[in-house]
């Protein structure tokens, strides 16, 4: 199994910054893809920034300019730097890794949420 494990949510004014971070252990051969999704009360779960290869990103349009993801490969680490924070950021954020274990078999796993609120 694989396991991911998410830190550095909280409450933040609107312009503010937050820095998530995802670590992924457990029986990993290699991690293909790997990034952050959100959801906000009411709303699809939808991508915010990943990782489709070793130096290839993709974005979400709204966080574009404002959101910096990163990646370190030989720990299996992801962060995601947020600036210039939006009320309309605030969601729980999730970390996702597809990859292959150890024993061959894909896995898709998800991390439990780290809640991320922008509110003056």
């Amino acid at each position: 199994q694989v396991q991911l494990v998410e830190s550095g949510g909280g409450l933040v004014q609107p312009g503010g910054s937050l820095r998530l971070s995802c670590t992924a252990s457990g029986s990993i051969f290699s991690i293909g893809s790997m990034g952050w999704y959100r959801q906000a009360p009411g709303k699809q779960r939808e991508l915010v920034a990943r990782f489709i290869s070793s130096d290839t990103t993709n974005y979400a349009d709204s966080v574009k300019g404002r959101f910096t993801i990163s990646r370190d490969s030989a720990k299996n680490t992801v962060s995601l730097q947020m600036n210039s924070l939006k009320p309309e950021d605030t969601a729980v954020y999730y970390c996702n890794a597809v990859g292959l274990s150890e024993f061959g078999v894909r896995f898709n796993s998800w991390g439990q949420g780290t809640q991320v609120t922008v509110s003056s």
